[in-house]
């Protein structure tokens, strides 16, 4: 089983449009769409697709109506009660792929609540195989709660604990990387850059990103998985390290695509893949959900047919 955690939920608007966005005037639009997201709920969203089972622990109040939508995506949802409703964050895309994103801040969540998610998590992980912590933490946590997630978990199963996965930014996952030391983290480019500050954005990224994830691996982080969009990904485990390049598609819109990314290489691994399958996989979620409008998670059928060519990179 995997377990995900989502601190910080989102219903996503998607609204798609017939022309580039312009901004300060009117324009037609031409479809829209909500999904329940938040990065830990689309990866529980890819697996479940895939037939694997998962768990999704989400902060939700009761009366919420975010509740019904979740619910519709037929996920295993463990809700730990709180006072405030999930955020509302926009998404506009035109007919290039090119996406504008607005993204809500959230609710606060109290201490006693941000105690009870981590309650939650160690009790849904017992026999999990991987656990996910995802996303961004909402105003007013703690930015050490991923960290202190881990460090319970651990605690609690000791040797029979999950593996665990940090796809986060910011505090929240120098925090996890300071000293919680997760068996994988999903950077992209420009999360990989604040960690480590390093140059990634602008530069031969392949290059640059190994450089910048051998500072980390292994001495502090099992193995990395950083996602560059256009140019690949990088993987950095089992003491080796790969390039992935993309299978063509029309990007519709690349929400969700670093999510799928991680939920194809937690999906890979779970069956006994080894590290240049676990990538092409990674990379064949990634592309599918960027050919999907809105959040949506792909699943099988949806991924591309395209080859996607892997270098050893040592």
């Amino acid at each position: 089983m995997i377990v995900t955690l989502t601190a910080n939920p989102a219903l996503d608007r998607t609204i798609a449009l017939t022309a580039p966005l312009r901004v300060g005037e009117v324009q037609t639009v031409l479809s829209s769409r909500e999904d329940a997201g938040g990065k830990g709920i689309n990866v529980a969203r890819a697996v479940a697709a895939a037939g694997q089972d998962c768990t999704a622990i989400v902060p939700l109040a009761s009366h919420d109506p975010f509740g019904a939508l979740l619910r519709a995506s037929g996920l295993t949802v463990r809700p730990v009660a709180i006072g405030g409703r999930v955020r509302v964050n926009l998404a506009i895309t035109d007919p290039d792929g090119v996406t504008t994103k607005l993204n809500v801040a959230g609710e606060h969540l109290t201490s006693a609540e941000e105690s009870q998610l981590i309650a939650s998590v160690v009790a849904a992980s017992a026999h999990a195989r991987w656990l996910v912590l995802a996303g961004s933490l909402p105003p007013g946590a703690s930015p050490d709660l991923y960290a202190r997630a881990i460090e319970a978990v651990r605690a609690a199963h000791g040797d029979l604990a999950p593996l665990i996965a940090v796809d986060a930014s910011g505090a929240a996952l120098a925090e996890v990387v300071e000293r919680a030391r997760p068996d994988l983290i999903k950077p992209n480019d420009t999360e990989l850059e604040e960690l480590t500050g390093a140059a990634v954005v602008g530069t031969d990224v392949v290059a640059a990103a190994l450089a910048a994830v051998r500072t980390l691996v292994p001495a502090r982080v099992g193995a990395a998985l950083v996602t560059l969009g256009g140019h690949g990904a990088v993987l950095v485990a089992d003491g080796g390290a790969w390039c992935a390049t993309p299978p063509p598609i029309d990007v519709v819109s690349t929400v969700g695509a670093g999510d799928s990314s991680l939920a194809g290489y937690v999906l890979a691994h779970s069956r006994g893949a080894g590290p240049e399958d676990r990538l092409r996989l990674a990379m064949r979620y990634g592309a599918a959900a960027a050919s999907l409008p809105g959040t949506q998670a792909p699943a099988p059928d949806d991924l591309p047919d395209g080859d996607v060519p892997i270098t050893r990179l040592f």
